[in-house]
């Protein structure tokens, strides 16, 4: 099989800064990069194993990190990609944040407080699950904080990203773009699956009774906040085999871009007697 090159894979998914975007053009499924999900495997296989090398450069360095963003509606995978994507990848130098409800102390800070606390130390590759879009999402959808807040956040953000990017942290941000029959599939399978039914939360129904306004939400961060320097990437998720070999494509073209090699410890092998 042909893999995909990495451009292809970034220039077929990006939200493009500063243009119009609408997310009910975007598929859920999308056979266009990988015809199957047996080529989509191989590639996923390939990539996990060159991300985990790279990562170890990186921690080697400790001059840089990177920060993959998993977005999206409940089921959409964000766990399933995390264990996807980085199946061949080491703990060390890895750092992965989950973020639920806030905290009765992070909720007496500014919203931002507790996502800069997690951003990954350099040397590291970060994962959020969830991130601090869940301010202008679950946030805006609940009417949690008013409109004038909100409309403040997307700038907010796009500042606070910039600040990450020009002080040596990489964003990759992914969207998880699950379609709302597929979503209904995953839910029901958390009912009778018992791996999967602690995972299934009853407030999860009423989000997808909201999913226009959700959608609403989504595809208005994602104009606003799709930028040079930490562009959206939309990924149709409805098959996860895809999703994950996509997403590593992605993960790996940000960990190439750094031109990482081993660093010179500054001595040579033979200088030292083992003895």
């Amino acid at each position: 099989m042909d893999i995909p090159s990495i451009k292809h894979v970034r220039d077929h998914l990006i939200a493009k800064p500063g243009e119009p975007f609408s997310l009910a053009e975007r598929p859920t499924r999308d056979d266009a990069i990988f015809a199957n999900k047996d080529d989509a495997a191989t590639s996923l296989k390939k990539d996990a194993a060159v991300i985990n090398e790279l990562k170890d450069m990186l921690y080697a360095h400790k001059k840089q990190s990177v920060l993959v963003v998993l977005q999206g509606m409940d089921t959409a995978g964000k766990s399933g990609t995390i264990r996807g994507v980085f199946a061949d990848t080491t703990p060390l130098g890895m750092e992965v944040k989950a973020f639920k409800a806030p905290s009765a102390n992070e909720l007496a800070r500014d919203y931002l407080w507790r996502v800069h606390n997690a951003v990954p130390k350099k040397g590291s590759v970060g994962i959020f699950d969830r991130s601090h879009y869940e301010d202008v999402l679950v946030v805006k959808v609940r009417g949690w904080a008013s409109p004038k807040e909100i409309e403040h956040r997307y700038d907010q953000i796009n500042a606070f990203e910039k600040h990450l990017t020009q002080n040596g942290v990489i964003i990759v941000k992914c969207m998880l773009n699950v379609g709302h029959e597929e979503q209904g599939v995953r839910l029901a399978e958390r009912l009778v699956e018992p791996h999967k039914l602690w995972k299934f939360n009853p407030g999860d129904l009423d989000d997808r009774k909201d999913w226009t306004k959700f959608m609403a939400a989504y595809e208005t961060a994602i104009e606003r906040c799709s930028t040079e320097h930490a562009p959206w990437y939309v990924i149709p998720s409805d098959s996860r085999t895809r999703r994950n070999a996509m997403i590593a494509r992605l993960v790996r073209g940000a960990l190439e871009d750094l031109n990482l090699e081993w660093p010179n410890p500054g001595y040579k092998p033979d200088d030292f007697d083992i003895g």
